[in-house]
């Protein structure tokens, strides 16, 4: 269907939709017209199809019925966007997915509470991004031990041994994107070339 012909589709139901909206509420034509300031006659062949609905008459119908104007015109629904993962707990560490696709970049908002024990670097193949929300996330990669504090960010190919958690201090909340086939998490641009 052409996108003129799902106009005119949408537009060809607004007039029905009027005049259901308007018996549910137990309301004449006389009675809207007063509340809007819209003729009864416009009122009228709006409800019948005979007049296209403009936003100028819309408008005040919707705030006399007391409905969004997308219920007036059947506006397609949009999805909810918010993503209800359920947290992933694996002992110490929190884990609230933030992405709905499996495979591909993942990205997650992590919680860890102290834990006892020395780190035990691992490798995998893959590329991690971390951003330090709250409290302080040790690093141990490679032959680097660092300590990131809130607002600090690293990454690293994750084929390098490495681990990572909270210092003695407390726990830490950060974010983590990561990307299994050891996708980069950002393009780095290349300088133009000079001459």
């Amino acid at each position: 269907m052409a996108e003129d012909e799902r106009i005119d589709a949408v537009l060809n139901e607004v007039g029905p939709r009027l005049r259901r909206v308007r018996r549910d509420r137990g309301v004449t034509l006389a009675e809207l017209s007063a509340d809007t300031g819209i003729s009864v006659s416009t009122l009228s062949r709006l409800e019948s199809g005979q007049r296209k609905p403009s936003l100028e008459l819309l408008l005040p119908l919707a705030r006399a019925h007391q409905v969004p104007l997308d219920e007036l015109v059947g506006a397609p629904a949009t999805g909810d966007p918010r993503v209800r993962a359920k947290p992933i707990v694996r002992g110490a560490r929190t884990m609230f997915p933030l992405t709905r696709q499996p495979g591909g970049l993942q990205a997650y908002k992590v919680i860890q509470e102290v834990t006892q024990g020395e780190p035990d670097p691992r490798v995998h193949e893959g590329y991690e991004w971390l951003y330090v929300l709250s409290g302080r996330l040790r690093l141990v990669l490679g032959d680097h031990d660092v300590i990131l504090g809130a607002g600090e960010a690293a990454e690293f190919d994750t084929r390098v041994p490495h681990w990572f958690g909270p210092t003695a201090e407390g726990p830490v909340e950060f974010l983590s994107l990561f990307g299994p086939q050891g996708e980069r998490m950002h393009v780095r641009a290349r300088p133009k070339k000079s001459g």
